[in-house]
């Protein structure tokens, strides 16, 4: 489920001239939603559907997405060849490619140092996939999340620097590490910096920082929203081409850095970052060679977790990615990494598993933290209004820093406000944040921080970590509250909706529908799954499976039938309105997506939020 933010001048309902009607008369939904229509241009919509044939609601879908007419075939079929840029064009970027292909030349032992989650771990293992290939000496350091936390530290830098490592490359990290940095250097170790998180207008001790978020960085505006996976693609094909260009490959195969795109594909859509121009490009061509299952590591993930179809952005962010984030988050932080960058098919199976296990231990902790969470929250609301509060900051003692950063994804879902899940232990607070669109949360963090308030912190728009001392929560809430409010003057409270792109009958969910929708993807951040409410649904069955979802058959007067679940539903109020509707056609929300069983394939909804008809 996701939220987005709508911003009003006044309550709910009250609906003044010049502000949008709530679709279908919901200005209140079981999840305490509005339902909006997604703003679009209506005669661009009409045009997309006439040139390119497309039903309407595509048409509609292309136009809410700012996609003009002569940008409809590249949003439709993206390739590399249109949106791969000169990776020069980013600063230190040849600095960075010519160093690292000397030190390839001369055989000097190299490190990559990655962070912990998907991104770092694709990063780490793109990078240590190429330079093996191209016959270096290369290993991979992933700190610890909770003996070392975010980022590189002096102690591990200065062991690879005993162990005889000459240079190490921080990918998805580094930018803001600067003792750490300062330590490597007076030690001897030199450093390239690979990151996209926010930087500071000083720069960290390295010999080359490569980050499009760089405050001097001049295309920042084409590629800052590039995962740390995207920019560490771009450094191997800029190495590469120094490395060709040195006659490096005369007596050795040059290898194929298309077949790595299924990692580049993985990072980037677990990221959450836009699916625009060149991360769309990467992605959908990504998803290609992830089908292929090529790289083993991912093919015994998809294995363990049971997935027997062709691989999609769904697959990359639902299925494969927690799995991979298993290990940094409950588990060895390495484990995502060494899966990810084996070529061993039995260390490849016996990987997975671990992982697969870690993750349902991991989603047991997360479910204990989240319902603590939740209690926290609902005591707070009681006197202190969530639409006020400018950000959840929610702290618990004993909670396992591992999860936090999905259990603050939930609460976002969940209350459509900026979240922060802090864990504390002996009086320091680890803490990770997401947000909503509209509120630049890592800028906020990054704020908190230069006024003294962390003891580190940074982050993007959509997603910041930072550690604090227990004594200053309330001054960070104070601080995030202020920052927030800054950021949104003028434009009211927060409400909750949730924007659709149209609306279809049970028969009008069809599969020539979902076959034209599925044109649209891959989805993401920027390019969200297309959602429709299908209107006047009857409920003829609707039951409880796996414990907490809600799976239903809907009809339609017309005798239509179309299969629906709602995920976690019994979580929320979603489930009881749907088991409970007492016999009255429904309005509901949510995505089409295939339905695959036993050989047949058919449509399925899945249900993100429902309202009677007249719902307010």
């Amino acid at each position: 489920m996701q939220n987005n933010i709508t911003f009003l001048s006044s309550p709910a309902g009250d609906n003044p001239a010049g502000e949008p009607r709530p679709l279908l008369g919901v200005s209140r939904s079981a999840t305490g939603r509005r339902w909006l229509a997604r703003p679009h241009d209506e005669r661009l919509a009409l045009a997309h559907a006439q040139r390119g044939g497309l039903p309407e609601l595509v048409g509609r879908v292309l136009a809410a997405r700012g996609v003009d007419l002569d940008q409809a075939e590249d949003f439709l079929g993206p390739t590399l060849k249109r949106f791969l840029p000169d990776p020069h064009a980013l600063l230190d970027m040849q600095a960075a490619a010519e160093h690292l292909a000397d030190a390839v030349r001369r055989g000097r032992r190299l490190a990559v140092f990655g962070d912990y989650d998907v991104d770092g771990a694709t990063s780490s293992a793109l990078l240590v996939r190429f330079f093996r290939a191209v016959g270096a000496d290369i290993q991979a350091y992933i700190p610890d999340r909770i003996n070392e936390g975010y980022g590189p530290n002096a102690p591990a830098l200065l062991r690879l620097r005993e162990a005889g490592v000459d240079l190490v490359i921080t990918v998805d990290c580094g930018v803001t590490s600067f003792e750490p940095l300062a330590a490597a250097a007076q030690a001897g170790l030199e450093v390239i910096v690979v990151d996209h998180h926010k930087a500071e207008p000083a720069l960290p001790t390295a010999r080359a920082v490569v980050n499009p978020n760089r405050l001097d960085e001049t295309v920042t505006d084409r590629l800052g929203s590039l995962a740390a996976v995207g920019v560490s693609f771009l450094l191997v094909v800029a190495v590469n081409r120094v490395l060709r260009a040195a006659g490096w490959y005369a007596n050795r195969a040059e290898p194929d850095l298309m077949g790595w795109l299924d990692l580049v594909a993985l990072g980037t859509v677990c990221d959450v970052v836009p699916l625009v121009g060149l991360n769309r490009a990467l992605v959908a061509q990504g998803l290609k060679v992830m089908s292929r299952r090529n790289n083993v590591g991912l093919a015994a993930l998809a294995d363990v977790a049971g997935i027997n179809e062709r691989m999609d952005a769904y697959h990359a962010g639902y299925i494969l990615g927690p799995r991979v984030n298993a290990g940094g988050r409950v588990g060895r932080a390495d484990l995502g990494t060494r899966l990810l960058s084996t070529e061993d098919p039995v260390e490849a199976r016996e990987l997975a598993a671990q992982l697969h296990t870690l993750n349902a231990e991991r989603r047991a902790i997360e479910a204990l933290v989240l319902e603590e969470a939740i209690a926290m929250v609902e005591a707070q609301a009681s006197t202190d209004p969530l639409t006020d509060a400018g950000a959840l900051v929610i702290a618990g003692a004993g909670w396992h820093p591992g999860v936090i950063g999905i259990v603050a994804s939930r609460l976002k879902e969940r209350y459509g406000v900026p979240a922060c899940v802090v864990a504390l232990e002996g009086g320091i607070g680890k803490a990770s944040g997401r947000s909503v669109r509209g509120i630049d949360l890592g800028s906020a963090v990054i704020a908190a921080r230069q006024a003294g308030l962390l003891l580190a912190g940074g982050g993007h728009a959509m997603a910041a970590g930072f550690t604090v001392a227990e004594d200053r929560l309330a001054d960070l809430r104070a601080f995030l509250a202020d920052r927030i409010a800054q950021q949104t003057a003028g434009q009211g409270p927060l409400v909750p909706t949730l924007h659709l792109d149209g609306v279809v009958s049970v028969r009008g969910a069809s599969a020539d529908l979902l076959g034209h929708i599925t044109r649209l993807g891959p989805f993401g951040t920027g390019n969200s799954e297309p959602r429709l409410a299908v209107a006047d649904a009857r409920i003829v069955r609707a039951d409880v499976v796996g414990g907490n979802h809600v799976r239903c058959i809907l009809s339609s007067a017309d005798g239509a039938r179309l299969k629906a679940i709602a995920f976690r539903a019994m979580d929320e109020d979603l489930g009881p309105a749907l088991l409970n509707h007492g016999g009255r056609p429904m309005h509901l929300a949510g995505t089409l997506r295939a339905d695959r069983w036993n050989g047949a394939e058919g449509v399925q909804l899945t249900i993100d939020d429902a309202a009677l008809p007249g719902a307010s």
